[in-house]
């Protein structure tokens, strides 16, 4: 069984891998063979070795999900945890770039065109097919250096040593013989004027044609020239020097290329290969073992990966969100092409977390539909990198993405919840991890460990299996994720004291509420609220000062809203709302007399002592109201003539009266929660 590496092997591998990534690619361009006609790293290493390679990655996968989830349990950096490493969704995406060549057949219409000769282009074809059999021979053999240079360092100082010196011998020879290639360096410049001229110019009129013919005769081979002309659409201006001598004409024509071809392809696919109604999983599978699929699948792989390189591109958010409704037409086809559908997993991932209001909403639609029809290894990637990039954009909080975060917690509770038995061990994971930086934090209590608690990212990533747990708790069996994450929120809470971390309780009481609604499961929280009302003492309110505190963006209160009126008003208000919220939550249960007892004592002491004149009055209707409810029931209770011990006859007590709201402390709450709302104080 493989090992695990270490906390210092991580780290230099954190640290030197990009160095490594570079050298690797510079030993790519230095293979490459100048003649090949190709113009976008020329390979077919992984269009022949596919197959295999998704076999391979089914068989580690699980081992290597299981060494990172024992280790994330001990690990207190939040960002580690469900860590995989990028190149795995990117390793066979340089090696094979799985374009398709234009048809010379497809008619052109154009007074300045020059037409390409076919028997010039059927003469390159042994030349390709033996440059391939070579870039493939050396790419083994890269590999095999690779493996050697990972498992012997001293090798591979050695081998830089003979690198280096390799470029000085090279740099010799070429000054040496500088002279003697003169003349052939001006045949060679004619020769490439020459093919540089020969580059064909996609016309408004040539492109009216194709589409034409495309959408009449389907199965023609002007598709090909379609794909071709798109790939280059998708390139320009970014590599064109590499991708193609087609031309395309203005502005007009880009437009139109791209718009044509991501609206119709989809639906010339389907009729190539006789498809007609929704693709899924099973139909998909099908769909590969027909005899036309072998002649469609080049046109697919081109156009998803034109596609996908697109949309890698930085533009305007509404082109990318076309660029995405149209993808997700064809999400099935990429299941044929895993490197493919990694790479759109990743960029759907970063549009997802990172995009505006529509466009995260798009891209969190490929999400889904990815997690929910392809195999379990692509839903278990979505579950982690979901995860992992929600970590890495919610540290910090402020009005304007409130919202943003909001949406991105509900979108990973809803991936979560498409396959709650497998997605269940990882969020125990990620509590357990939780759990073990607020123990620490509790051991040591050092200024370092105490930010790890005291961080929007520690709080919504609790906050994302709050919502987990509240959603699913009805339906699963997730008893043990329950008590662990009461467990740290009351943690928190007690290791926080003081009236500056008053907004960080009160959102541990507003969880516990939410817990308590969601699983039934009564959760004290009235001393927790009581002890935000001790600190009235330790504060000088100044009637001067007026500030408004927005709790929604805060973990800590700065010194100096301290001593504000508003602040004590609205930290005195928001513990209230929050007591008749627990209080509501049990207004009908028949033991809400004793539940009440020792918070009317506490609230009755804290009426005497108070001076503000709106705070009494509220504390004064809250008491009267609890006082009236705690009648209602005890009146309820006189009628039935069954005992506590009937655990049946307990639960079902005043269930009609709970569906009608009829209790007096019901239309209380109402009338607080709308007040609360309307100022904004809690979210």
């Amino acid at each position: 069984m493989a090992k695990k590496l270490g906390k210092k092997a991580r780290k230099f591998a954190k640290k030197n891998l990009p160095s490594v990534m570079k050298r690797q690619r510079k030993l790519n361009s230095m293979f490459k063979k100048k003649s090949a006609p190709r113009r976008l790293k020329v390979s077919n290493e992984v269009f022949l070795e596919e197959s295999n390679k998704s076999k391979n990655v089914q068989q580690t996968h699980g081992d290597r999900e299981g060494m990172i989830l024992d280790e994330a349990v001990y690990n207190n950096d939040l960002g580690d945890l469900f860590h995989q490493d990028d190149y795995d969704l990117d390793e066979d995406v340089s090696v094979s770039d799985g374009y398709i060549s234009e048809d010379p057949e497809c008619p052109y219409i154009s007074e300045s065109e020059d037409e390409i000769c076919s028997e010039e282009k059927s003469g390159d074809a042994p030349i390709l097919l033996q440059n391939r059999e070579i870039y493939q021979e050396i790419a083994k053999q890269k590999r095999k250096l690779d493996k050697l240079c990972v498992k012997d360092p001293q090798f591979s100082k050695f081998l830089e040593s003979r690198r280096s010196d390799l470029h000085k011998s090279k740099s010799e020879e070429i000054y040496s013989d500088e002279e003697g290639d003169a003349n052939s360096a001006d045949d060679d410049g004619i020769r490439e004027s020459e093919t540089s001229l020969s580059g064909k110019v996609l016309t408004s009129s040539t492109l009216d044609v194709w589409c034409w013919m495309v959408m009449e005769q389907p199965n023609s081979s002007t598709l090909s020239s379609l794909l071709y002309g798109f790939r280059a659409a998708c390139h320009y201006g970014v590599d064109s020097d590499e991708v193609s001598q087609q031309k395309i004409a203005n502005r007009e024509v880009f437009s139109k290329l791209l718009t044509f071809v991501l609206q119709e392809a989809h639906g010339i696919f389907c009729r190539l290969l006789g498809i007609s109604g929704s693709m899924n999983k099973e139909n998909m599978l099908k769909t590969t073992k027909k005899s036309e699929w072998k002649s469609v699948r080049p046109l697919i792989k081109s156009y998803l990966r034109s596609s996908l390189f697109l949309l890698n591109q930085e533009m305007d958010n509404q082109i990318l969100m076309f660029v995405i409704s149209q993808l997700r037409l064809s999400i099935m086809f990429f299941a044929a092409f895993p490197s493919l559908a990694k790479r759109l997993i990743k960029r759907s991932i970063h549009l997802w977390a990172t995009g505006d209001e529509n466009l995260s909403a798009c891209s969190f639609f490929i999400i889904r539909d990815i997690a929910s029809k392809f195999s379990s290894d692509y839903f278990d990637i979505c579950l982690m990198r979901t995860y992992r990039a929600f970590i890495a954009n919610c540290k910090f909080m402020d009005p304007v993405n409130l919202k943003h975060i909001k949406f991105l917690m509900h979108s990973i509770v809803e991936i979560y919840s498409l396959d709650i038995q497998k997605s269940s061990q990882k969020v125990l994971v990620s509590v357990q991890q939780l759990a073990s930086i607020l123990r620490q934090a509790l051991k040591i209590k050092k200024k370092e460990e105490l930010k790890k608690i005291h961080s929007w990212q520690y709080i919504n990533c609790i906050s994302v299996w709050v919502e987990f747990v509240s959603c699913n708790y009805k339906n699963y069996d997730l008893q043990p994720l329950l008590v662990l994450i009461i467990e740290i929120i009351r943690g928190i809470a007690h290791l926080f004291s003081g009236p500056r971390y008053l907004p960080l309780r009160f959102k541990c009481v507003k969880i516990l509420n939410q817990l308590s609604l969601s699983s039934g499961v009564f959760i004290p929280i009235a001393s927790l609220l009581f002890d935000c009302l001790e600190h009235r003492g330790n504060i000088n309110v100044d009637r001067t000062q007026r500030s408004h505190v927005d709790f929604s963006s805060l973990l800590k209160v700065p010194k100096q809203l301290l001593k504000s009126r508003d602040f004590h008003e609205e930290s005195i208000l928001t513990a209230i709302q929050l007591l008749s919220e627990h209080f509501s939550q049990w207004s009908y249960h028949i033991s809400f007399p004793e539940l009440t007892t020792i918070p009317l004592i506490l609230l009755k002491r804290f009426h005497e002592n108070t001076t503000l004149e709106s705070v009494r009055r509220t504390v004064k209707r809250l008491m009267d109201q609890a006082q009236q409810n705690s009648e209602f029931i005890q009146r309820k209770r006189d009628e039935v003539s069954f005992s506590p011990e009937d655990q049946s006859s307990v639960d079902s007590f005043l269930q009609l009266d709970k569906n009608d709201k009829n209790a007096p402390f019901g239309r209380f709450y109402a009338s607080i929660r709308h007040t609360s709302i309307s100022q904004n104080m809690i979210h």
